[in-house]
């Protein structure tokens, strides 16, 4: 059978990687959050801010599939336009948490003994302070504008990407090959960037996704305390905590946004746990 006669699925099933189906399907959630965080409100036919003339914490209907909110505004309308700031902000700091962090480990452990035991120690004064506590004096001390939240959910992540990403690789400096690149006059930042990184890159992009899932959590902990995403803006944590008069009906105004974050952070430890690299490793463990 030719290549054009092979049915679409099939075909499409064989380009993807060797995952399963929880992973694929997390993946396929994510995917869906993600292009909803980018076009969704561009898509959308009702917007967020109105509030119509529909009643407040409308049930689920045909206009509005996901009930209304406290002023009556429709609820997919304001659960798409939150998914660009939690999705949003939560990648953002991320990306900036788990790339600091990897960058100083790999600095601390292809450079000489001191930095790195200077580094760690550093590092270690930032992980003796509790996450809620140390995002609390941020925020109350700077404001919870957008840059500032990305920033502090950044900061309170980089000590856990350091740590693991140093683990990591501090065994891989020691390796042979490190060992004659050196011998060989290769500098500090060649070391890092082309004999300790690649080898590492795998075990720290998965731990990538689990830093999104803490920072998707913390945010949505400190818009539901008020010190989030500030009116008129929400994220999924702000509206929870906008709609908790709909909660002794369970309304969907509030289950709506709360399934929302289980779905999103249910959908990245799927992909995660799934990956074909981790499948590989565990199948050969056993």
């Amino acid at each position: 059978m030719s290549p054009s006669n092979i049915p679409v699925v099939p075909r499409l099933r064989r380009r993807l990687p060797a995952m399963s189906w929880p992973g694929l399907l997390g993946l396929l959630v994510l995917a869906l959050w993600i292009l909803a965080a980018v076009f969704g409100p561009m898509l959308m036919s009702q917007d967020g801010a109105d509030m119509g003339n529909a009643d407040v914490f409308a049930p689920a209907s045909a206009a509005h599939w996901f009930g209304t909110d406290y002023l009556g505004r429709d609820m997919l309308a304001r659960v798409v336009q939150g998914a660009r700031y939690t999705v949003g902000i939560a990648l953002l700091a991320t990306l900036i948490a788990s790339g600091t962090g990897t960058l100083l480990a790999l600095l601390a452990a292809a450079s000489a003994p001191w930095l790195d035991a200077s580094l760690s120690r550093s590092i270690d004064t930032l992980t003796s302070i509790p996450s809620k506590m140390l995002a609390l004096i941020m925020v109350a001390a700077f404001g919870s504008s957008l840059p500032m939240l990305i920033l502090t959910a950044a900061l309170i992540y980089v000590p856990g990407a350091f740590r693991i990403a140093r683990s990591l690789a501090v065994n891989i400096n020691a390796m042979d090959y490190v060992v004659v690149a050196r011998t060989r006059g290769e500098g500090t930042l060649y070391i890092m960037l082309n004999e300790i990184l690649p080898n590492i890159i795998n075990p720290m992009l998965a731990d990538l996704g689990l830093r999104f899932v803490y920072v998707v959590l913390l945010l949505a902990s400190l818009s539901f305390l008020g010190l989030g995403v500030q009116p008129p803006d929400a994220d999924w944590g702000s509206l929870v905590r906008e709609n908790i008069g709909a909660l002794p009906m369970g309304g969907a105004a509030i289950v709506t946004p709360a399934l929302a974050i289980a779905s999103l952070t249910i959908a990245v430890n799927l992909l995660i746990d799934n990956l074909p690299g981790r499948a590989a490793r565990d199948g050969g463990l056993r």
